[in-house]
């Protein structure tokens, strides 16, 4: 990191298990990569690319569940490609971080294939709502590129039968599904629903490159307890709490 790293906090995730330094001000990873890394189903000596990368969530919180994987990310700000390297080397997991834009990739990535490409694509078009004052959260979070070449990407980054796994906010599904073509098949959408009785606010979508098996819409997967919430304090299922703070998986089957 340099003199130009903004202020940071030391947040945990997974139950501690991991520790990642996020600026104070601008995007901070929650929950949502945590869910993306939960559904990915790598095993040991594949590779992941994560594209998007920010300061790590993701792709770290896969690497800490599943040991042996070769972990890739690319992010465009260089204040968090900086902060993807500093977590990984904190965490002691070996993770490769290129600094560019997702339409201009460094070479070597470019010519690189991975069993599995991960991605938390900015969720507001920039054609729609407020943009955020902070630079850096708004890098982050408002869309430049896309979402029809954040799939494209993907899938030219993805080795034949790897897999994309994505999540994003529930009303863009029509864009995400719309942007897959016949390279991909075999697609799952898990809606992510904050209680039981409210409509989905996520969706981790997930497809197959070569694949031929029909579109599946899997039963929702609900995050909290109760039709509302009542205390100030977590509410999460015990299958929700399983994956944010004990690292388990999430079958999106």
């Amino acid at each position: 990191m340099t003199s130009a790293t903004p202020d940071l906090t030391d947040d945990a995730f997974l139950g501690g298990q991991l520790t990642l330094a996020q600026p104070v001000s601008g995007y901070r990873a929650g929950v949502d990569p945590v869910f993306l890394a939960a559904a990915v189903p790598a095993t040991a000596g594949q590779s992941v690319l994560e594209l998007g990368c920010g300061a790590g969530a993701a792709v770290l919180c896969l690497g800490r569940r599943v040991a042996g994987l070769r972990l890739v990310g690319l992010e465009r700000q260089a204040i968090y490609a900086d902060l993807a390297r500093h977590n990984a080397r904190k965490n002691d997991i070996t993770l490769t971080i290129h600094t560019g834009d997702l339409e201009n990739m460094p070479a070597g990535l470019r010519q690189d294939r991975f069993d599995h490409v991960i991605m938390n694509p900015p969720y507001f078009r920039r054609d729609r709502g407020t943009s955020s004052p902070h630079a850096i959260r708004e890098g982050a979070l408002g869309e430049d590129t896309p979402l029809t070449a954040w799939v494209d990407h993907a899938t030219r980054r993805l080795l034949p039968g790897g897999y994309l796994t994505l999540i994003q906010n529930a009303e863009r599904l029509p864009e995400v599904l719309g942007a897959m073509d016949t390279r991909l098949g075999s697609a799952i959408v898990k809606p992510l629903c904050p209680r039981i009785g409210r409509a989905a606010s996520l969706v981790i979508v997930q497809a197959r490159k070569g694949a031929r098996g029909a579109f599946r819409l899997a039963a929702p997967l609900v995050l909290h307890e109760g039709a509302n919430h009542t205390a100030d304090r977590e509410h999460y299922t015990p299958g929700i709490t399983a994956i944010l703070r004990h690292g388990a998986a999430l079958p999106l089957s």
